[in-house]
């Protein structure tokens, strides 16, 4: 049986690729709620609930072996993730709720390894590990006219991020799919002196993305 032949059969033999990536994220936190929180104005549990978002981004691929690229890819990541805040009324013995939206606009820098598996016909599998900075670019003052008591972030976050995907060799370009997971190191809370704030010890970033590549 004859092997298929190959879209873009030199592609592989050059050092230096460029791109650009579409993709999506689901971004969560990794919390850790302050040690007295209920006592925090009857507040009666905290839940951090992932919310979707949407990121773009340019891709630099150095070509280092048969099985080895190193990555960069600086990107706009918009990000959006809540905490909802449980209450308890003693006058009605209901549970009310609140949502705390927390809004992010991330410059990022990600610089990941990438391990590839042989080629078979048009396609490759791969799975990557790397380090991640990222600067919030967005401003909270308009936010704040409208809740004063938002719960503030740090600007800059970093962290590590594993994921895995394919490289689909069409005829004219080679086609990526790619699922990736980030989880930022820094505590990223800004402590103030409001009951938000108050009930939580740590907020660290939880991101899933899905990201289409095109090179």
């Amino acid at each position: 049986m004859s092997e298929k032949p190959k879209n873009l059969p030199k592609y592989d033999k050059q050092k230096i690729h460029f791109g650009f990536v579409l993709g999506f994220n689901s971004a969560n936190f990794n919390m850790t709620p302050a040690a007295d929180f209920k006592l925090q104005d009857s507040i009666y549990s905290i839940t951090p609930m992932p919310q979707g978002g949407l990121n773009l981004g340019i891709l630099m691929n150095l070509h280092l072996g048969n099985h080895f690229d190193l990555r960069f890819m600086p990107a706009l990541s918009f990000v959006q993730r809540q905490l909802l805040f449980t209450y308890y009324d003693p006058a009605t013995g209901r549970n009310p709720t609140l949502n705390k939206a927390v809004e992010s606009t991330y410059l990022e820098m990600p610089v990941d390894l990438k391990f590839k598996s042989k080629r078979i016909d048009n396609y490759r599998l791969y799975v990557l590990a790397g380090f991640r900075f990222q600067n919030d670019m967005i401003s909270q003052a308009k936010v704040k006219e409208k809740d004063p008591d938002i719960i503030k972030l740090n600007r800059k976050d970093y962290g590590y991020e594993i994921g895995f995907g394919a490289d689909l060799y069409m005829p004219f370009f080679k086609f990526s799919p790619e699922i990736k997971m980030y989880n930022g190191i820094p505590n990223l809370l800004v402590s103030e002196n409001t009951v938000y704030s108050n009930s939580l010890s740590s907020l660290r970033s939880k991101v899933f993305y899905v990201s289409f590549f095109f090179e």
